[in-house]
């Protein structure tokens, strides 16, 4: 197997550890945005209702877009046969994804962290 030209005198890293990462950032946000962890953590755990849980769910719905986007770029450079066999660009896909989550959870966080009483 010959190496990508931009990857001589470099670091190679696995695939695998950012699609790890990209998912286990997916399922942090989604049980944080939709699971009640996110409610739970800035309203308390009688998060039922109010006006705290309802500044929560609105910064879950803001952070829903680049959340979206994320999975798109994930689920999209795996999809791609293009990219999957190019290793920069499949790199720096999924790097941007990651990024992607960790906007959406920082919406999220700020969000919640508003809303609190």
């Amino acid at each position: 197997m010959q190496a990508s030209p931009g990857r001589q005198n470099r670091w190679w890293i696995s695939p695998a550890i950012p699609t790890i990462a990209n998912v286990a950032l997916a399922v942090l946000w989604g049980f944080s945005a939709f699971g009640g962890w996110g409610a739970s953590a800035f309203c308390g755990d009688d998060a039922v209702a109010g006006s705290c849980a309802d500044g929560v769910g609105l910064a879950a719905g803001v952070s829903a877009v680049p959340a979206a986007i994320a999975a798109a770029l994930a689920l999209g450079s795996w999809l791609s046969p293009a990219v999957r066999r190019d290793p920069d660009r499949l790199d720096g896909l999924l790097s941007l994804a990651a990024a992607g989550w960790l906007i959406a959870e920082a919406i999220l966080f700020v969000g919640g962290y508003l809303a609190k009483p």
